[in-house]
């Protein structure tokens, strides 16, 4: 029944939370997003206890600091066995290069299955008013390329992306690519905080491969039945 390419996000800060909706939700979702809300009030033992439930876990701690800084802490978090781990591409080259032979080093001399490595973008709740006052010259959608350009050149496996610019990116940098898209609200579900958004149907037709989804589903009345209904969208895709 589970699609993996639907993540849902924890967006929780108490380890009871997370097991009833996963226990919920039970095998309609394999994958599932751990934030900097949950990992800095639960801690490791979160991504222990899904992985004993056999889940994969995108572990989203957006790190950005130095190259060596960055590479350091990467390779500490890969030690928890997430699926995927993700770092700030306005660090920079340096910094994504040295990451990325990082963890591949530390994977081969650990002897286990190294992590995907993605770069966040451009996120997903900056408006073109946030955008204009950051300064930057170029276009919102240009800079996500950009940026994803980079974090591929630097040997990542992909980006965090919005649906509005996934098309570009996935025409930019290949089908191996992966892009990881947050800002998904399936028809009728509230904004709340995201900007730039579409339904997942429309992400996926935009070159999306995985679509992170929270409060449409853990908020809702009945979880799985949400899922489950996003999962038959996204499998007419």
């Amino acid at each position: 029944m589970a699609d993996e390419r639907l993540i849902v996000a924890l967006d929780f800060h108490k380890f009871d939370d997370v097991k009833k909706i996963v226990n919920e939700l039970s095998d309609s979702v394999n994958y599932y997003k751990v934030g900097m809300e949950l990992f800095y009030s639960v801690g490791p033992v979160v991504v222990e206890w899904l992985k004993s439930q056999n889940k994969k876990i995108f572990l989203d701690l957006k790190l950005h600091d130095i190259p060596n800084t960055v590479a350091g802490g990467l390779c500490s978090l890969m030690n928890l066995g997430a699926n995927i781990l993700n770092i700030h591409a306005n660090g920079g080259y340096t910094m994504m290069k040295t990451a990325a032979d990082r963890i591949k080093a530390e994977a081969e001399n650990l002897k286990i299955e190294r992590p995907k490595l993605i770069a966040i973008t451009v996120l997903t709740s900056i408006n073109q008013n946030d955008w204009e006052g950051l300064g930057y010259q170029m276009q919102m959608k240009d800079q996500a390329v950009r940026l994803a350009k980079l974090a591929k050149e630097a040997g990542l496996d992909g980006v965090v992306a919005s649906p509005q610019e996934s098309k570009a990116i996935r025409e930019n940098c290949g089908e191996d690519f992966l892009i990881v898209t947050p800002g998904i609200r399936p028809a009728g579900s509230a904004i709340n905080d995201q900007s730039r958004i579409a339904t997942p149907a429309q992400a996926l037709k935009n070159g999306s491969s995985k679509l992170v989804i929270g409060r449409p589903i853990i908020a809702a009345e009945n979880p799985k039945a949400a899922a489950i209904k996003i999962i038959e969208e996204i499998k007419t895709v």
